[in-house]
């Protein structure tokens, strides 16, 4: 059985608290679809979804879909997380799309600028809908992430333009079909999935070969990563280096985000933005959610920031993008090393990625989606991390309330501290900051 997402009226989704899948409910909601879903827990999104009018139950049961369900969209992370009951689902002879199925079937109904990339592609992503909103071309934005100056991961617009992050976990971009494809750059990542730099570089090649003739990539045409991308398409290529601006002033520092704003610039040229209107708007651009991402103060004065930086060059670059903004003050992160396979495989590089930092506090892996791997663990990760960074504090720390205990003793006035991971370490940056308003206002 198969049924198209244009075509359902009744849509249920499993998994719906996701960042992605819950930008797909609230399109629904906007064509005026009955939206229903479910998830294993609740969530400040699935109360965003639930004010919207969307019906979510907190748990896994056959039983909460409605009937008349023309059409269930699921998260791919319920392969992983829950097969048996997604085998129980498809019995039901319910017709089924996979989040990034429904993506792709989105991106045919509209001009879509997708944005990929190892590194950058949400703020890239979240940049060019805001340059592409400033210059009144209303187009509807799926993000991986919480936009600040809408305080949501999506925007339903009127106009002919869809912008949306494309993820490369499990090829899940090769279901798009742009019309313009951003490449911010290829590295190293999700190598639970991928053989190889080689296997993760095809994927992307790949993609560009999607893009039509009269399309357009848009890339570094210096980085020589993406050589096999150039080769492989048949769009116009748009090298973006042609739009840096070494004079640009942006809200957030970091040469990473300059390339980001060149990216985004690039892509909105071709959509007829002048660059310079482009790097203007940028100049106010909010940001978004876990990206050098400013959560308020500790009862002792400390900043407290949040990033997701979880793979070794992120994690670089985003310290040096701290340190530029703060040079003098003292920066302490907290690293949640993210699955245990990245880990792994990654860990030479993670021995060195901290070595702008002051502090190092490394708390255990989140596994996520994997089963626990005895050959590596946190405790070994900050050991190697104190022989690069001699001097300087490096602990492993193994419950959350102690990391707690050794920054109200050990941060003062004026330092820094950064949440830095992919997993759900911003709890920590949110309980700090929580405890210190709680106290100012007995």
């Amino acid at each position: 059985m198969s049924q198209s997402l244009s075509a359902a009226q009744n849509i249920h989704i499993l998994g719906i608290g996701g960042i992605g899948i819950s930008a797909l409910a609230r399109l629904c909601l906007e064509e005026e679809k009955e939206v229903s879903g479910q998830d294993t827990a609740s969530s400040p999104v699935i109360v965003e979804l639930k004010k919207a009018g969307v019906k979510i139950f907190i748990g896994q049961s056959i039983a909460r879909i409605p009937k008349g369900t023309d059409l269930i969209v699921y998260s791919e992370a319920l392969e992983q997380r829950a097969p048996e009951f997604l085998e129980r689902v498809r019995k039901l002879s319910i017709p089924m799309l996979s989040y990034p199925q429904a993506l792709g079937e989105l991106s045919k109904q509209k001009k879509t600028v997708a944005i990929a990339g190892t590194h950058g592609k949400t703020t890239t992503t979240a940049m060019v809908a805001h340059a592409l909103l400033d210059a009144e071309l209303d187009p509807t934005v799926v993000v991986g992430s919480i936009l600040k100056d809408q305080n949501s991961n999506f925007i339903f617009g009127r106009g002919e333009h869809l912008v949306v992050e494309a993820d490369e976990y499990k090829r899940a971009f090769l279901h798009l079909t742009p019309f313009i494809l951003v490449i911010t750059n290829i590295g190293l990542d999700h190598l639970d999935y991928y053989k190889d730099f080689a296997d993760i570089q095809s994927a992307f090649a790949e993609l560009a070969a999607r893009v039509p003739k009269n399309g357009y990539v848009v890339l570094d045409r210096s980085d020589k990563k993406l050589q096999e991308v150039i080769r492989r398409t048949k769009a116009k290529i748009i090298d973006y280096g042609e739009f840096r601006d070494a004079n640009l002033r942006l809200p957030f520092p970091g040469a990473h985000n300059k390339e980001n704003a060149a990216a985004a610039a690039a892509a909105a040229h071709v959509l007829g933005v002048p660059k310079k209107r482009v790097l203007d708007s940028l100049t106010n651009f909010g940001g978004t959610w876990r990206r050098f991402d400013y959560r308020g103060k500790t009862a002792h004065g400390v900043l407290v920031y949040d990033d997701y930086a979880h793979n070794p060059d992120k994690i670089r670059a985003a310290i040096s993008g701290y340190r530029e903004r703060f040079p003098k003050q003292r920066l302490a992160v907290v690293f949640q090393p993210h699955l245990y396979s990245r880990t792994k495989t990654l860990f030479e590089g993670f021995t060195t990625a901290f070595s702008g930092a002051d502090i190092v506090l490394v708390t255990p892996i989140f596994a996520a989606r994997e089963k626990k791997d005895k050959e590596i663990s946190s405790a070994l990760l900050a050991k190697r991390i104190q022989k690069e960074m001699k001097g300087r504090t490096v602990l492993f720390i193994p419950q959350l309330p102690k990391v707690r205990t050794y920054i109200e003793r050990n941060l003062k006035q004026g330092d820094v501290l950064i949440t830095m991971g992919a997993g759900d370490i911003y709890e920590l940056a949110d309980s700090l900051v929580a405890a210190a308003q709680k106290k100012r206002h007995g």
